[in-house]
C-alpha cells in the first residue's frame, strides 16, 4: 500500500548508530592506552591491539541493543510516550548494561590465563568492567534509544501523512463525481442580529445591496437585514438566479418584473423596487432574461 512512501531513511539511522559506536571504541582505546602508558602497566600494549578488544566488547553491547531496537519500535507504535514508558526505558537500559558487563566479564575471564571461577568473576572482572564500561555503555544505550525513537516516530508520522493524503484524494474524487448531481450553493443565509441569529431562505430574498463594510439583504416581505459579508462573497455562494447587476447590488432574477433599457438601465422587481444596472452588466442581465423567457 505504501510502496512509494518515502519514509525515514534507515541507512542514515544505521550510519548515526555506527558513528556513535565507532567514536566510543576509538575513545576508549585511546583512554586505555593513555592509562597503560601513564602508569607503565604494560610494555607491549598498542592502540590497534586495544582497539580489537574494545571492538569485541562493543559488538556484544550492540547485540544486546537489538532488544532496545524492538522495544523502541513497539513503544512508538502505541503513538504516545508516558512517564511509565520512560521508566521502562531506564529499567531496560540498566538491565542491558548489567547483561553486557556480565557477558564481557565472562568472556574476558575465559580469554585470560586465569582459571575460571565465580569468585574471581565477581570479585575482579565484574567490578572492573562495571567501573570501566557502565557509564559509557549507559550513555550509548540512551543515545541509541533517542535515535531509534525519533526514527520510528518519523516513520509513523510519514505513514499517517500518506494515509491522510490518500484519504484526501479519495474524498476529492468522490466530491468531483457527485458534484454534478449535488447543488452546493447556499439555501439559506444565517444573519446575526444582536445575540440572535436570523435564518433567511435565499428564495425569499429580493435583492442585496452593498452597505459600507456589510451588505443589506432585502426580502419579499419588505424587511431588510444587515449582514457582515461582501457582495463578492455572496455572489459565489448564492444560486444561479442571483446576478450581480451593479457593483453595489445583487438581484434575485426570479423576482425581476421588467428591465428598463434607458440611458440609465434599471430592473424593477415585483414589489416595485428599482435597482440600477451598470452598463458593464447590462448584457449579462439581458441574456439571462432572454434565456429564461424562452424557457
Amino acid at each position: 500500500m505504501f510502496q512509494n512512501l518515502n519514509i525515514s531513511n534507515p541507512k542514515r539511522t544505521v550510519f548515526i548508530i555506527v558513528t556513535v559506536i565507532f567514536i566510543g571504541i576509538v575513545f576508549e582505546s585511546f583512554q586505555q592506552l593513555y592509562y597503560i602508558n601513564r602508569y607503565q602497566l604494560s610494555d607491549d600494549a598498542t592502540f590497534f591491539g586495544l582497539l580489537k578488544y574494545q571492538a569485541l566488547r562493543w559488538v556484544i553491547w550492540l547485540l544486546f541493543s537489538i532488544i532496545l531496537f524492538q522495544f523502541s519500535k513497539y513503544r512508538v507504535s502505541k503513538n504516545e510516550l508516558t512517564t511509565l514508558d520512560l521508566l521502562k526505558y531506564f529499567l531496560l537500559i540498566g538491565s542491558l548494561v548489567i547483561l553486557s558487563i556480565f557477558t564481557i566479564s565472562c568472556l574476558q575471564l575465559l580469554l585470560s590465563s586465569s582459571k575460571f571461577s565465580l569468585e574471581l568473576l565477581f570479585t575482579e572482572f565484574v567490578p572492573f568492567f562495571t567501573f570501566q564500561k557502565a557509564p559509557i555503555y549507559t550513555l550509548g544505550y540512551i543515545a541509541i534509544a533517542i535515535i531509534l525513537h525519533f526514527h520510528f516516530t518519523n516513520e509513523q508520522l510519514q505513514i499517517e501523512v500518506q494515509k491522510l493524503s490518500e484519504l484526501k484524494d479519495s474524498h476529492k474524487k468522490e466530491y468531483e463525481s457527485l458534484r454534478s448531481n449535488i447543488d452546493d450553493k447556499a439555501k439559506i443565509l444565517n444573519i446575526k442580529i444582536g445575540n440572535k441569529h436570523k435564518i433567511i431562505a435565499v428564495d425569499t430574498i429580493n435583492w442585496i445591496e452593498s452597505d459600507d463594510y456589510c451588505v443589506k439583504v432585502h426580502t419579499i416581505d419588505g424587511a431588510a437585514y444587515s449582514m457582515r459579508s461582501s457582495l463578492k462573497a455572496l455572489e459565489t455562494k448564492l444560486n444561479g438566479q442571483f446576478l450581480r447587476v451593479h457593483r453595489t447590488a445583487i438581484v434575485n432574477m426570479d423576482r425581476a418584473q421588467s428591465l428598463n433599457n434607458s440611458n440609465t438601465p434599471s430592473i424593477t422587481l415585483f414589489d416595485k423596487s428599482t435597482i440600477s444596472v451598470s452598463k458593464s452588466n447590462l448584457k449579462k442581465v439581458r441574456d439571462y432574461l432572454q434565456k429564461n423567457s424562452s424557457n
